[in-house]
């Protein structure tokens, strides 16, 4: 079964996936992520900007990560019926 993950995410980094030029995050596996699941990522610069992206998880692996880190391999989800999701 997926999950959805509520995450934040800095400016910079929002900016490149929603340009295309980012196709993956390194985050701390405190939540158990699985290829399938949802990330919730919204933008984050001293509260929340009010934008956000939602990706699928296309591919995990913690290869020449520190203990308990893992790569998220991702890809956007369109949603055509929302404005809010870039």
């Amino acid at each position: 079964m997926s999950v959805r993950h509520h995450l934040k995410i800095l400016p910079e980094y929002f900016i490149a996936l929603k340009d295309g030029r980012k196709t993956f995050e390194i985050r701390h596996d405190d939540r158990g992520f699985k290829e399938g699941d949802t990330l919730s990522l919204n933008e984050w610069q001293d509260g929340y900007t009010g934008r956000s992206i939602d990706v699928h998880v296309t591919f995990i692996t913690d290869f020449e990560q520190k203990p308990g880190y893992v790569v998220l391999g991702i890809q956007k989800k369109v949603r055509e019926d929302d404005d809010r999701n870039i």
